[in-house]
């Protein structure tokens, strides 16, 4: 503990005055003149260090300049960086379905039926789901829903009447059928004779989804029409679309040939296929 003489010294030391001047050089003519203390320097250093932090602050936390310091980043930055977080996980997913997509495109070509999906929004529900941290809890209001719906069906004794869809499909090319469809055989198609040449023809508006050279069946067009409905047209001399282009019906998407490996002569393999499935095209189209 100090003691009252080295207490009353250091006062005195404080609070010694001392006399500042600013001299002009050439003429020692006496331009300023201040009188400090020691104290007064401290706390003038002092509020100057304050003030100066402040500011220092002031300028990091509420101006661009933060932008420029090391570690800082600006809320403009921080949101775009969000915002392709979540559009990079978007397109992932749509990669995801558009693979699962062109994978039943491929068993189409190979004549494979087993887990054939062209629904896009079906390949989007089957997807796996993370869902440990959703809870769902069920409402009066919904309890009480479900009841009058059940009491509905329970007393109703006649099926709601449900609208139909029909539609009529074009014949791609007319001509005599020399093998017809027959699922036991996994001949999912019917083959027509053509003369060479022959304009191959779409049997209903739709978007071109495969356009491509196949090994095994030349040259091949497949067709994604309305209600879930897919033609494929194999062994074509050459085709006339190309993926992605919109036709219609009636329009000439290939010309009859003998293309690929399994050709032995002028003639189209026709499919149809109707929600992931194949049909008998004859139930529907007269190619005769």
């Amino acid at each position: 503990m100090a003691k009252p003489k080295e207490r009353r010294k250091l006062k005195k030391r404080l609070l010694h005055k001392y006399r500042l001047l600013i001299l002009n050089e050439d003429t020692f003519e006496e331009r300023v003149s201040l009188k400090l203390t020691r104290l007064n320097v401290f706390i003038l250093v002092g509020f100057s260090m304050i003030i100066l932090i402040a500011l220092t602050t002031l300028l990091i936390a509420y101006t661009p300049l933060r932008e420029y310091i090391p570690g800082y980043s600006s809320v403009k930055l921080k949101r775009q960086a969000t915002a392709l977080m979540f559009e990079t996980d978007s397109l992932k997913r749509q990669l995801d379905i558009n693979k699962q997509y062109l994978a039943s495109i491929k068993k189409v070509l190979t004549g494979d039926v087993a887990e054939v999906n062209f629904n896009k929004d079906s390949i989007a529900l089957n997807e796996p789901r993370d869902t440990a941290g959703l809870e769902f809890r069920v409402s009066k209001e919904d309890s009480i829903l479900r009841e009058q719906v059940a009491n509905e069906d329970r007393y109703n004794l006649f099926d709601p009447a449900s609208p139909t869809v029909s539609f009529s499909l074009f014949p791609p090319v007319k001509g005599n059928i020399t093998e017809g469809y027959d699922a036991d055989e996994r001949h999912y198609a019917v083959d027509v004779v053509v003369p060479k040449n022959e304009p191959v023809k779409a049997v209903a508006d739709g978007t071109v989804i495969f356009s491509e050279w196949t090994a095994d069946t030349g040259y091949v067009l497949i067709i994604e029409h309305g209600n879930n409905l897919i033609s494929v047209y194999k062994h074509n001399a050459s085709l006339t679309q190309n993926q992605g282009d919109l036709v219609k019906a009636g329009e000439v998407v290939a010309i009859a040939g003998s293309t690929g490996e399994l050709s032995t002569g002028p003639h189209l393999h026709f499919e149809l296929w109707n929600n992931g499935y194949p049909v008998d095209p004859t139930n529907y189209i007269a190619f005769e």
